[in-house]
């Protein structure tokens, strides 16, 4: 029962990153493209933690601690930088 209830979310963890993907692509501002792409990133995570419970592999989820540390850095030098550029054009 439960493992059916997990092949549900990987689906519904799909649909929703492809929705996001479509998203990136036709985000109107740079800011909408930048939530997008963490939001992707935050899906990918939930995909391998879902696929680490279906297949019992603890490995898994050391690698969700390194796309969730570089997705921070990430996040937070691109709101830096979208800072400092908007305050250049102010």
């Amino acid at each position: 029962m439960i493992e059916s209830a997990a092949y549900i979310v990987m689906i519904l963890l799909m649909v929703s990153f492809f929705i996001s993907f479509i998203r990136l692509l036709i985000g109107p501002s740079l800011p909408d493209r930048v939530i997008s792409l963490d939001l992707i990133s935050s899906i990918s995570m939930g995909i391998i933690i879902t696929y680490a419970f279906i297949s019992k592999k603890i490995v898994y989820l050391d690698t969700v601690f390194i796309i969730a540390l570089i997705i921070f850095l990430g996040t937070v030098t691109i709101a830096k930088y979208l800072k400092e550029t908007k305050t250049k054009d102010d």
